[in-house]
C-alpha cells in the first residue's frame, strides 16, 4: 500500500455541547464503529478508532469497499448494522470474535454497511490540510456512484434542518448530531468537532460497585431497573465521580454492604449461564478481556437520577451520568415504564437522503 495518508490513523473526535451551534455542517450522529478505510486498488484496511485494523471482521465489507470506493483513497466512516428498520449496535460487537467461521456466519446473516463522512485522500492528494466544506463536495464526488452498501452520509449547512434530524433520528437509532466547522482541517485524534446528543433521566436502583483502579474508592455505581415480572435487571454503569466524591461514596453505602452475596438479587452473576436469562454485571465479553469484574453487593434500597442519552435494547447504550439521591423514591416503582421511547424512524429514511441538503 503507498497512499499519501497511511494507516494506523486515528479519526478526529468531538466534544459535547448543549445545542447546535450556528454556521456548521451538520450530520447525524451514526451509532456503530468508526472506522478510516485506506484502499490501493485491491489492497483494503479498514482501521479501528484505536488504530487497530478491523478488516478481518468484516470481510463483506472488503468487497463492499472495492467495488464502491475510489481505486487510491482514504475515507472517514462508521461502520453499521441495520436490523428492523434501526442500527443495532448489539449486532455489531457480536462480528468482534476471534473465530473466522463465526465471522463469515455473520457476515452472511448480519451484513454491515459503511456509511462515509469524510475524505482524507484522494490519488496522490492527502486532504488533511483542505478545510472541510472543499473535503465534503470531494467525498461526494469521489463516491457518486457509491450503492448499498455504502454510503455517504447525509449533510446540511441548515440548522432548521439539523434540528429536524436530532428529534426524528434518534427513532432509527442514531444518537445525535454532530456540528463542523466548514473552514476545519482534519486533525487526527484532536476534539474540533462538536457533538449534540439527547439526555433524559431515569430513576435507578443502586444495586452494588465496583472499585476504582487507583484504589479502595467508588469507580461505577451498578445499576437496575425491576422489570415486568418483578425482577431486577442490571441496565449499566453511573460513574465519573471526583475522587473526594468516591471516598464518599464507600462510607455513604457501607450500611448497604452485604457479607453474602447469595442474599442478592444478582446472586449468580458469575454464573455464565445466568446471563442467558437475566441482565447481570459482569457478564462474559470479549472487550473485558482478563478485567476484574467483581463488584461489591448493596441491598437494593436505594434510588438514583441518573442522565442518559439512550438506551440499547434494555439496557444504558452509554454510562450515565450521577444527578442527585431520590429518597422520595422506593426502589419497586423503579420500573422500564418511565423510560421515555423514541418515535421510530425508519433508518432507510435517513440512508436514501440527499448527501448534501
Amino acid at each position: 500500500m503507498d497512499l499519501p495518508v497511511m494507516p494506523p490513523v486515528k479519526p478526529m473526535l468531538a466534544k459535547s455541547v448543549a445545542k447546535i451551534p450556528p454556521g456548521m455542517q451538520y450530520e447525524a450522529k451514526w451509532d456503530g464503529f468508526r472506522a478510516i478505510v485506506h484502499r490501493d486498488a485491491d489492497e483494503v484496511v479498514i482501521g479501528s478508532r484505536t488504530g487497530k485494523p478491523l478488516t478481518r471482521y468484516f470481510p463483506e465489507l472488503v468487497t463492499a469497499l472495492r467495488a464502491n470506493l475510489p481505486q487510491r483513497c482514504v475515507v472517514d466512516g462508521e461502520i453499521v448494522i441495520a436490523h428492523e428498520g434501526r442500527l443495532d449496535f448489539d449486532r455489531l460487537t457480536e462480528r468482534i470474535h476471534p473465530a473466522d467461521s463465526r465471522v463469515r456466519m455473520l457476515a452472511e446473516r448480519t451484513p454491515a454497511g459503511f456509511v462515509a463522512f469524510d475524505l482524507l485522500a484522494l490519488g496522490d492528494d492527502s486532504l488533511l490540510d483542505t478545510p472541510l466544506a472543499e473535503r465534503r463536495a470531494a467525498l461526494v464526488g469521489a463516491l457518486s456512484g457509491a450503492r448499498e452498501p455504502v454510503y455517504v452520509a447525509p449533510a446540511t449547512t441548515d440548522t432548521t434542518v439539523a434540528e429536524q434530524w436530532f428529534e426524528q433520528y434518534e427513532g432509527a437509532g442514531l444518537d445525535g448530531v454532530i456540528a463542523k466547522p466548514l473552514d476545519l482541517p482534519y486533525r487526527p485524534d484532536a476534539r474540533l468537532m462538536y457533538k449534540i446528543k439527547h439526555e433524559r433521566t431515569a430513576d435507578v436502583v443502586v444495586a452494588g460497585y465496583r472499585f476504582h483502579k487507583s484504589g479502595p474508592v467508588v469507580g461505577s455505581l451498578l445499576l437496575g431497573l425491576y422489570d415486568s415480572e418483578g425482577a431486577l435487571q442490571h441496565v449499566g454503569v453511573c460513574a465519573a465521580f471526583s475522587m473526594k466524591h468516591r471516598e464518599e461514596l464507600v462510607a455513604e453505602l457501607e450500611p448497604l454492604r452485604l457479607a453474602d452475596v447469595s442474599e442478592h438479587p444478582w446472586a449468580r452473576w458469575a454464573e455464565e449461564e445466568a446471563h442467558e436469562s437475566a441482565r447481570l454485571p459482569g457478564a462474559p465479553s470479549r472487550w473485558s478481556g482478563k478485567k476484574d469484574l467483581s463488584w461489591v453487593a448493596l441491598r437494593p434500597e436505594r434510588v438514583v437520577e441518573v442522565a442518559y442519552d439512550h438506551m440499547e435494547g434494555d439496557r444504558f447504550r452509554h454510562t450515565a451520568q450521577f444527578r442527585r439521591w431520590r429518597p422520595d423514591r422506593t426502589p419497586e416503582s423503579c420500573t422500564y415504564a418511565q423510560l421515555e421511547e423514541p418515535v421510530r424512524y425508519d433508518l432507510s429514511e435517513v440512508l436514501s437522503a440527499p448527501p448534501s441538503r
